[in-house]
């Protein structure tokens, strides 16, 4: 199917919402992708596109039109300077030194920049994010901050078949998440589920799923 085709199909997928009664915003995972393929994906209807890579970021910031940026990747401190008032949400806030750099940066700046906590659910070595352990009092952390505001708490779960072990995982992110909203009104996203297992995040409470090749085809790397 076309890129325009697939956009419509999952839109239609997630417009009952979720479980909660939330609306799921579906986020185009654009890594690799160029302008006109991430154009013709909001042209069918895509209202959100993230890069995981600042670089491709800026590449394509003044080519890309009417979608709201997500940075969704990690993200070294010495490249938040690029991102700061461009983003609608970054969310892969996933240690305190960069709390730090996107605090004192957006306060320079004159903006208040959105974030979500990144959360290593899985305790995957591979992976970055705070540990659940660590993640309520990270977010807490970065809610005292005058230049940072929580939206939210992002995750990827990992590859596995059991189905049941990943429905826990989800359901502590969701539990984490309710958590923090009981205390803050500005708690209204968790990112969670990609391609391969968005289904199973929304069936446990997810209300953003992050989707790429699902949406664009596989992807295309440059030539080493």
């Amino acid at each position: 199917m076309s890129i325009a085709q697939n956009v419509a199909h999952y839109l239609q997928e997630i417009g009952s919402g979720n479980p909660f009664g939330e609306k799921i915003t579906l986020v185009a995972a654009t890594k690799t992708r160029t302008a006109d393929e991430i154009n013709e994906a909001i042209a069918a209807g895509i209202t959100d596109i993230g890069e995981n890579k600042v670089q491709e970021f800026r590449d394509k910031y003044a080519l890309v039109h009417g979608a709201n940026r997500h940075f969704i990747g990690h993200l070294q401190t010495n490249k938040v300077k690029y991102l700061i008032g461009k983003t609608l949400l970054i969310q892969s806030l996933d240690r305190d030194e960069l709390l730090n750099e996107l605090d004192v940066r957006s306060q320079r700046a004159g903006v208040v920049t959105d974030v979500l906590i990144e959360v290593n659910i899985g305790s995957e070595l591979s992976k970055s994010g705070y540990p659940l352990s660590e993640a309520y009092a990270a977010y807490e952390r970065a809610h005292a901050r005058q230049g940072v505001r929580v939206r939210g708490f992002m995750a990827m779960l990992p590859l596995s078949q059991d189905t049941v072990l990943l429905g826990a995982l989800a359901d502590q992110m969701r539990a984490l998440y309710e958590r923090a909203r009981a205390q803050d009104d500005d708690i209204c996203h968790l990112s969670m589920g990609m391609s391969g297992d968005w289904r199973l995040c929304v069936a446990h409470g997810a209300n953003m799923i992050r989707i790429g090749t699902a949406l664009f085809g596989a992807r295309a790397y440059p030539a080493p």
